[in-house]
């Protein structure tokens, strides 16, 4: 039995694509995953399976969603122990206690690449803020009072490839690695 953690993509924002955490956490249930947790109200979800297809568990889980919503949720889904990699991996200017800084986890829903981003998005402001590639996650970080002047804020949000990311705080992640 593996555990994964699903990302699900621009749910609950701003009163669009309203998704029930409770609800979410049935959907699973339903489809056989166990101890299911999800956590916040934007679309993290922890659960525990016996598939180890990752491509398998996110065709069954957005065509449910699909199914219950009406509406298509881009899912990322990533092992345990991957996540617990890309942490030990992570650049050592993301994730400090720097109060003066915003660290963010990019997660690159496949089939987009890094590559496809960095094409789409371009340099980070190296003034402002910083990137770093490991495996299908992006580690960025930028500097809190100047996020409206970086690069990387304003594009990911706006570009084409946008609906290829999803992103979550240090905090967020380390959180969800917890439980």
């Amino acid at each position: 039995m593996k555990r994964y953690i699903a990302f699900l993509r621009g749910i609950n924002i701003g009163g669009k694509k309203k998704v029930p955490m409770i609800d979410l956490k049935e959907i699973f249930e339903k489809l056989g995953f166990i101890d299911v947790k999800t956590y916040l109200n934007s679309g993290n979800v922890i659960f525990s399976s016996n598939e180890d297809n990752i491509e398998k568990l996110i065709i069954l889980i957005e065509e449910m969603l699909k199914n219950k919503f009406g509406f298509h949720i881009p899912i990322y889904i990533i092992s345990k122990e991957n996540l617990d990699d890309v942490l030990l991996n992570s650049p050592k200017w993301w994730g400090n206690d720097d109060k003066e800084i915003y660290d963010n986890l990019i997660f690159i829903i496949p089939p987009a690449t890094f590559s496809d981003v960095f094409n789409e998005i371009g340099e980070a402001k190296t003034d402002l803020e910083n990137i770093q590639n490991y495996k299908d996650v992006i580690f960025w970080s930028f500097i809190k009072k100047d996020y409206r002047k970086t690069n990387w804020w304003s594009r990911t949000s706006s570009a084409k490839i946008s609906n290829k990311l999803t992103i979550r705080t240090t905090n967020t992640v380390r959180k969800i690695v917890e439980m």
